[in-house]
């Protein structure tokens, strides 16, 4: 992997990570149309860099973070289902679902999913338009629909929204949770892997962590200001139309 791909790979997780569209498909995706073979090494990258995309997320939030008690209860019972499930599913996801075959239907799928959903379900009264106002309940069921993402291609982000909306959270207030459910997933997630791989890295490997992790971490800030401010104003149909036409877009080309 050459600086280049570092780069653009940090680029391409600053984006995704917290939109609707799944980072870890885009990674994948990405990787291959810049013809990096998928190594241990690569992967351990595509779920590493995540964590440069999270820290932007303690940057912006870390009064909710580290001030709010009541908020991290809720983010620590949001994230029990994920953790469990990806303890003992980690093997299997790494060595089986970390393909593009797998990301392209995730996306696929996904997409129509949150189209139909955005237009056929109904507003729900809620109470929960705040941080503090999010039930322990809510926190749970949230994290039940983020564990669905451990599928490559699902996307957290879209899992977390919804599961929340169908809850009745406030679609600001749980765009907002999903981006700090993010912090313990994703923090496992790489601690994990580099737990049980980091020791087989090379200089130049760590570099090229290092120059991901960065790019992503200062993308990532632009791309959760941009959510916020999108939110306001819009469905998230742009989304599942732009998951379709991707999927679309890769489908063709493995028949070619």
């Amino acid at each position: 992997m050459t600086t280049l791909h570092a780069l653009i790979l940090g680029i391409v997780e600053g984006i995704t990570e917290f939109l609707p569209i799944s980072s870890t498909g885009h990674l994948i995706l990405a990787s291959k149309l810049l013809r990096l073979e998928q190594t241990e090494f690569v992967k351990s990258f595509e779920i590493a860099i995540q964590l440069g995309a999270i820290f932007s997320v303690v940057w912006l939030y870390w009064r909710s973070v580290f001030l709010s008690w009541n908020i991290a209860k809720k983010v620590l019972i949001a994230f029990l289902p994920t953790g469990v499930i990806g303890l003992f599913l980690y093997k299997i996801v790494k060595t089986f679902l970390l393909g593009e075959t797998v990301v392209v239907w995730s996306l696929l799928i996904g997409g129509i999913a949150l189209i139909m959903f955005e237009l056929f379900s109904k507003p729900t009264q809620t109470e929960a338009d705040d941080l503090q106002k999010i039930s322990y309940k809510q926190a749970f069921t949230v994290g039940l629909f983020q564990s669905l993402a451990i599928i490559p291609g699902v996307s957290r982000a879209a899992a977390t929204i919804v599961g929340g909306l169908l809850m009745g959270i406030e679609r600001k207030t749980i765009v907002e949770f999903s981006f700090l459910l993010a912090i313990p997933t994703m923090t496992a997630a790489t601690g994990l892997d580099l737990v049980k791989n980091a020791t087989s890295f090379n200089a130049d490997q760590i570099g090229a962590l290092f120059i991901g992790f960065l790019t992503s971490f200062i993308v990532a800030i632009f791309t959760i200001k941009f959510l916020l401010k999108f939110i306001k104003t819009h469905t998230f149909i742009p989304f599942g139309i732009y998951r379709i036409a991707v999927a679309v877009i890769f489908l063709i080309l493995s028949v070619l």
